[in-house]
C-alpha cells in the first residue's frame, strides 16, 4: 500500500489503494519556479511502478527557463535512506515566463517496498523565448472506457521539428491536481502546414477536465481545454446531508484531539425516476482542508457503495487526524464513469488541537 505520511505538509491521495504519500520540497522563494500544487498525484502502474505526477509554475514574469530538473527520493515505511532516486525533467522543454508544466517520474523498479517519495526541484537555466507559433484543437473526442481525441496540430510560422501534442488529465478537486499525461509525436512541420492527429489512451477515472498543449524545437502553443461530451443527466436526485463528526460512541464533536480516531458520518437520500433500474454503484468522497491562507488537502477518503432503492443511506468514513488546526470537511457522491450524482455537501469545520 502507498501511504502518504507528512514532512513539510501532508499530501494524502486518491489512488487505487488506501493510503498515498508525497512529500514535496520546494526550492528558495528567491528561484522563479515552484511545484504548482502541494498535492501531486501518487499512484502504482499496471506494471507495479510508483508513478509521481505534478506541474512546475515558472513564477518569473519576464524569462522564459529551461532544463528544469527534478528529483524523487522513493522510501519504505523502516529507512530513513531512500530505496531510490530518480532524476527526471519537466514535460516542457521551454516553460515561458508565468508559464508552467506538468511531469511525471516513475520509479527505476517495481519495488512493492515503495510506500513514500519526496519530490524536489533541481537545477534549471534562462532560455531564449520560444514563440507561439503552434495552434493545436480538437475535432473530435469521446469518453467511454477510454479517451478518443481526434485534432489538428497546425504551424503558422517556419518549418521546426520535433513537435509534440501533449495532453494532460486533472482530478475535480480543488485545487486541481495533474494525474497524467499522453505525448503523441508529430515530428517535423513544414511552413503553414495543419497535421491531423489521433489519441486512444486509458485515462484514470477521476479525470474531470482535460488539456491540449504542444511544442517543438523553436514553437509553443496555449493550452486549450478539450470539451468532453456532457453524459446523459443521471434521471437521479441525490442529497447530502446532516454530516457530523462523531467518536467511537458515536457522540457528536466540534473539537477533537490530533491523533485520535474520529468517524465522519453523512446520510445520503437518493430518489430515482419510476422508469429507471433501481441501482446505482456510487463512490462517496472526503475531503479534509486547512482553512489557513494557503489551504493544503490534509485527508481524502472514500467510501464504495450501492443505491438499491429510492431512500436514505449513511456512509462513514474513519480519520486520524495528524495535524492541529482549523479544517473544512467537503463531501462529494459520483458515479463510478466519475460523474457527480449530488451537489457537494455542507461544508462542515472542525478543530483539531
Amino acid at each position: 500500500m502507498l501511504k502518504i505520511l507528512p514532512v513539510t505538509f501532508l499530501v494524502l491521495l486518491l489512488i487505487p489503494f488506501s493510503q498515498g504519500f508525497a512529500q514535496v520540497t520546494d526550492t528558495p522563494p528567491t528561484l522563479t519556479l515552484s511545484l504548482k500544487n502541494e498535492t501531486p498525484f501518487v499512484y502504482k502502474d499496471s506494471e507495479g511502478y510508483t508513478v509521481v505526477v505534478g506541474a512546475v509554475k515558472n513564477t518569473n514574469s519576464l524569462t522564459s527557463v529551461t532544463n528544469v530538473n527534478l528529483q524523487v527520493s522513493f522510501y519504505d515505511d523502516f529507512d530513513p535512506n531512500p530505496l531510490e532516486v530518480v532524476a527526471g525533467q519537466t514535460v516542457l522543454e521551454v516553460i515561458p515566463a508565468n508559464g508552467e508544466s506538468p511531469f511525471a517520474i516513475r520509479s527505476e523498479t517495481a519495488n512493492p517496498n515503495i510506500t513514500q517519495a519526496s519530490v524536489s526541484l533541481g537545477n534549471f537555466d534562462s532560455s531564449e523565448d520560444k514563440t507561439k507559433g503552434l495552434t493545436v484543437f480538437s475535432t473530435d473526442v469521446y469518453l467511454d472506457t477510454s479517451l478518443q481525441v481526434s485534432g489538428i496540430l497546425r504551424n503558422s510560422g517556419a518549418p521546426n521539428s520535433d513537435a509534440n501534442v501533449y495532453l494532460a488529465y486533472y482530478d475535480a478537486f480543488d485545487p486541481p491536481r495533474i494525474l497524467g499525461v499522453s505525448t503523441i509525436e508529430i515530428g517535423n512541420l513544414e511552413p503553414n502546414a495543419e497535421v491531423p492527429f489521433d489519441l486512444d489512451t486509458i485515462v484514470d477515472y477521476r479525470a474531470a477536465g482535460f488539456l491540449l498543449f504542444a511544442e517543438s524545437d523553436v514553437f509553443y502553443s496555449d493550452f486549450v481545454d478539450v470539451k468532453i461530451p456532457p453524459p446523459q443527466t443521471p434521471k437521479k436526485f441525490v442529497t447530502i446531508s446532516n454530516i457530523s463528526v462523531e467518536d467511537n460512541m458515536g457522540n457528536k464533536l466540534s473539537e477533537i484531539k490530533k491523533g485520535s480516531t474520529v468517524n465522519i458520518k453523512s446520510a445520503t437520500t437518493i430518489e430515482f425516476a419510476e422508469e429507471e433500474s433501481n441501482e446505482t454503484a456510487y463512490t462517496y468522497y472526503v475531503q479534509i482542508r486547512e482553512s489557513g491562507t494557503s489551504p493544503y488537502v490534509e485527508f481524502i477518503g472514500k467510501f464504495d457503495g450501492r443505491f438499491i432503492k429510492s431512500g436514505l443511506e449513511t456512509q462513514t468514513i474513519d480519520w486520524i487526524p495528524q495535524n492541529s488546526g482549523l479544517y473544512f470537511i467537503q463531501t462529494f457522491v459520483w458515479d463510478r464513469n466519475n460523474v457527480p450524482l449530488a451537489d457537494p455537501g455542507p461544508i462542515v469545520l472542525i478543530l483539531v488541537n
